[in-house]
């Protein structure tokens, strides 16, 4: 499974050690705003040069509009500079019908799109007949709403293995969900930096390891017989 990080703050993208590998980064127009930028195309060039100047890989980038002629002007620009830096440059979008033109314009770019905000089995299958890379549903979200998430899960992981768009979970909240997506076998998952530093230890391991320390103190106060 591969881990990318959902935020826009490139400081924030350090990890400390007991963090697995992440394959990646990805932003939309809220985490942008939240990291206290403009959503604009020049700040979405600072990201790519940041994301290559940390060694990272691959970035995924929401546009903000719909416009099949913004989308192209947005996707040119930022793909060229991806190519300059070697990073791979998957665009993100809603996975709604106003979103066609601008969806249609990347798949005639030849651009691998991920089409976010997947809800339902309906647009799942609306997604794999528009020929996307990825499909992003927001898992927390869901359960909030109090949808079972698991049987749509499912359904996008058994697309994935015939040839469908990969399934790449989003708004993770607990280790739990995220045993449970491995499990399933989703491709990808996206978490927010501080869940996945959060996550890289845990209170029994600590427990345990505190418990041999203790262990093998007292074994060199016992005398030997």
């Amino acid at each position: 499974m591969k881990i990318y990080l959902d935020s826009a703050h490139a400081d924030h993208w350090a990890l400390p050690a007991g963090c697995p590998s992440i394959a990646g980064v990805t932003t939309n127009p809220s985490l942008v705003h939240q990291a206290g930028l403009p959503v604009t195309l020049q700040t979405y060039e600072r990201l790519v040069q940041a994301v290559a100047a940390r060694g990272i890989a691959e970035l995924m980038l929401q546009l903000p509009t719909a416009d099949a002629d913004d989308a192209l002007r947005w996707q040119a620009r930022l793909q060229a500079l991806a190519q300059q830096h070697r990073v791979t440059l998957t665009i993100k979008l809603p996975c709604h019908p106003d979103w066609l033109p601008a969806i249609d314009a990347m798949r005639q770019a030849g651009q691998p799109v991920l089409l976010t905000g997947l809800s339902n089995p309906v647009q799942l299958l609306w997604a794999r007949s528009l020929q996307a890379t990825y499909v992003a549903p927001y898992v927390g979200r869901l359960a909030a709403d109090g949808r079972d998430v698991w049987p749509l899960m499912k359904a996008c992981v058994a697309l994935q293995h015939s040839g469908g768009p990969a399934l790449l979970a989003a708004s993770i909240k607990s280790p739990d969900v995220l045993a449970q997506l491995i499990a399933c076998g989703a491709a990808a998952v996206t978490l927010p930096p501080e869940s996945l530093a959060a996550w890289s230890g845990d209170a029994l391991t600590d427990t345990a390891i505190a418990q041999f320390a203790r262990d093998t103190a007292q074994s060199l106060r016992t005398p030997d017989h």
